[in-house]
């Protein structure tokens, strides 16, 4: 388990992470999502005692990371797949870390089968492809076995084969009983691997929550086909409805399945088609976020106002 009370981190006068406070529980996926610049990134490194906090607390197990003896028995995590020495071997890469904690290279022999590297473990790791550089880093993380695990962003780089995978071990680790903590920005995936999400904005808790509670909160719209769509959209506006055009079809708001089909059997409007649509994880993202993003699309600025390691 992984609990934060009240965590805070500032760079001189800009905070990253602000008076945050959440609980990463066993036995399932827990996605970590928000804009760039959110701070997850950082929040992953005072968890892992890379950072120090410049207020509250966060334990692992009930203990700061830096109170475990044999840390990686504890807590395997992958922040960054390219943090490898180039011209070290994979198997070498491994067993250096594996001996820091007590591990025996059978381990090293296992993690790296089990993560499809065993053909290339003697090869040096600098000509290695970044996705994979990213099995690499899941090797690591999964060296002493640990009952916690963290990854930040670790489907980059992966083949779709390689994304199936490990969307798999996320689930499999879960079912074994594991605290399985997953950073990424592709909502898609998350929305296949996660159970429980935990969304931040500029440093701040935006929502702590199941997966199925966060969609439903977003709401449905109903997509709605029809000989006589424009008829039809001026009727339900004026019913209270919203509507909007895409593809010879209407997406309607305010207004459910059963209203939209009496509406038109009202007027004598035929229905080609008439489907309730549940709000993707990426709607209800943007919903969520929508007042913490800083950075859009038209926005021309260069400079970022977080250090590297905040993104």
């Amino acid at each position: 388990m992984i609990e934060a009370q009240g965590l805070t981190k500032r760079y001189g006068t800009t905070v990253a992470v602000n008076d945050l406070s959440f609980t990463v529980v066993p036995g399932r996926v827990t996605g970590f999502l928000g804009p760039n610049g959110a701070g997850k990134s950082t929040t992953m490194r005072l968890v892992l005692g890379l950072d120090a906090p410049s207020g509250g607390s966060v334990t692992v197990d009930g203990r700061p990371y830096r109170k475990h003896h044999y840390p990686m028995h504890e807590v395997g995590a992958l922040l960054d797949a390219q943090a490898l020495h180039p011209g070290r071997r994979a198997v070498d890469h491994l067993f250096a870390l594996a001996q820091s904690n007590g591990i025996g290279r059978r381990r090293v022999d296992e993690v790296l089968g089990f993560v499809g590297l065993s053909e290339v473990a003697r090869r040096r790791v600098g000509p290695f492809s970044l996705g994979m550089k990213q099995r690499l880093g899941v090797a690591a993380a999964m060296l002493g076995d640990p009952p916690i695990l963290l990854f930040d962003e670790p489907v980059t780089g992966l083949d779709p084969e390689g994304i199936v995978w490990i969307r798999n071990l996320f689930h499999r680790l879960a079912a074994e009983g594991r605290t399985v903590f997953v950073s990424s920005h592709l909502m898609s995936e998350m929305a296949l691997t996660a159970q429980h999400l935990i969304v931040i904005g500029r440093g701040s808790l935006i929502a702590d929550d199941s997966m199925d509670h966060i969609l439903a909160a977003a709401g449905t719209s109903v997509l709605v086909r029809s000989p006589r769509l424009d008829e039809l959209g001026r009727l339900v506006s004026n019913a209270g409805g919203t509507t909007t055009s895409q593809d010879g079809a209407l997406t309607v708001a305010g207004l459910s399945a059963e209203q939209i089909g009496d509406l038109a059997a009202l007027h004598s409007i035929a229905l080609h088609e008439l489907s309730p649509q549940q709000a993707s994880l990426e709607e209800a993202f943007f919903e969520l976020t929508e007042e913490s993003v800083e950075y859009h699309g038209a926005d021309t600025r260069a400079d970022h106002p977080y250090p590297e390691e905040q993104r």
